[in-house]
């Protein structure tokens, strides 16, 4: 299998279970009744995604590299990342929920370990002028996993019950193991221990332009993480289904977030990077401010459709140049940590934003939320401007 279809089938794997925990979880607290506050934390689900950064080296050091460097740290992952989710299908959503949680959270760690070999494999097996077609690839294949688990699946839930929809899934995933299983690895980087990574950290930070890149990072999706995680409840309290939800929010603006990373990558070369940043950035808050107009009284289902469909078109889009420099950054020998710690200050970000988007539509209410979260896109478009030092 050729490298592009490789990576395609990876981020497929990890981005599966993971749109599936995000999409459904929401969903189903909300239909039960609970706050928007404590929807807006069940994004600490996500913490695995931001500390994995701390046993990336781990990832770049150890492996059984006379079979794969990374391609050992991958199958090995995305194989107990079916058995955790086979765990978490035989357990009771009502009696056993804490413990789901734990399962879900193990599952998503596991998932997370696999992105960094993912990540350092993308690195490695691809030139700089393939990067902003390989993030259009993996942007394309976290979107079509995402329209499996939060959407093709999140249907299931609602006609086969919890079991069978999360053992479907657990089965999809193995099945993506296979393509990584017939790629030879054959790489000669140099590896360095896991004390030499952390102190080394310095070396990082003090690469050209680094720190205000660390800003740009930490802000730029902040807007789009406050839109995302209030978007799933408003649409339960207009009164939708799950199977309506899954539909529009899973399979059809997944779909144009597919979209977007492909056309992303073809438009990443003739803008520059600097440049996709800025556009597709303002892109981006236009769509999130499109989600007040449902707040407003606008709820005919062509509408809805546009609206999520936007946002994750420009979200899409926005990721390649982000994703593109972020491997620009990338010390050969250290790769799977230094694309790891980029990855993780966005997931602060997002993590700090998701966490207290509930609190705000509480106070502010969803138009107050939708509205705050489009300033703080520009605000990060502003960044870019300033700050970033183009390469």
């Amino acid at each position: 299998m050729n490298k592009w279809g490789l990576l395609a089938s990876l981020y497929v794997a990890q981005f599966l279970p993971i749109a599936f925990f995000g999409q459904t979880l929401p969903i189903f607290l909300r239909q039960q009744g609970i706050s928007l506050e404590l929807i807006g934390l069940t994004s600490l689900l996500s913490l695995p995604w931001t500390f994995k950064v701390l046993w990336s080296p781990l990832i770049d050091r150890y492996g059984w590299t006379k079979w794969g460097h990374y391609k050992f740290w991958i199958v090995l992952m995305q194989s107990l990342m079916g058995i955790a989710i086979i765990v978490c299908a035989f357990l009771d959503l009502e009696t056993n929920f804490i413990l789901l949680l734990a399962g879900m959270l193990i599952a998503i760690t596991f998932a997370a370990t696999q992105d960094i070999a993912t990540d350092a494999l993308a690195i490695e097996i691809l030139k700089p002028s393939e990067r902003g077609l390989g993030n259009s690839i993996q942007g394309a294949g976290g979107y079509l996993g995402s329209i499996l688990g939060g959407g093709v699946i999140l249907i299931l839930l609602d006609t086969w019950g919890w079991t069978k929809s999360l053992l479907v899934m657990a089965l999809v995933v193995f099945l993506l193991i296979f393509p990584v299983l017939f790629h030879r690895e054959n790489l000669s980087i140099p590896k360095t221990d896991y004390k030499i990574n952390f102190s080394t950290l310095g070396g990082f930070f003090k690469q050209s332009g680094m720190m205000g890149w660390i800003i740009i990072l930490l802000v730029y999706m902040m807007g789009v993480t406050i839109t995302s995680t209030m978007s799933r409840p408003l649409l339960v309290d207009l009164g939708m289904s799950m199977t309506e939800i899954g539909v529009m929010n899973g399979i059809v603006s997944f779909s144009g977030g597919f979209v977007g990373s492909i056309l992303g990558g073809f438009l990443l070369k003739p803008l520059g990077r600097k440049r996709g940043l800025i556009v597709f950035g303002i892109l981006m808050a236009i769509a999130i401010a499109f989600w007040i107009l449902p707040t407003l009284g606008f709820t005919s289902l062509p509408l809805l459709y546009i609206v999520s469909c936007s946002l994750h078109f420009t979200y899409s889009m926005s990721c390649v140049p982000m994703f593109a420099i972020s491997m620009d950054n990338s010390r050969p020998g250290n790769s799977g940590f230094d694309y790891t710690l980029q990855v993780t200050i966005i997931f602060i970000g997002s993590l700090l934003a998701g966490s207290y988007s509930g609190f705000i539509a509480e106070s502010l209410g969803y138009a107050g939320a939708f509205a705050i979260a489009s300033a703080i896109s520009l605000l990060g478009v502003l960044l870019v401007i300033t700050l970033f030092n183009n390469k």
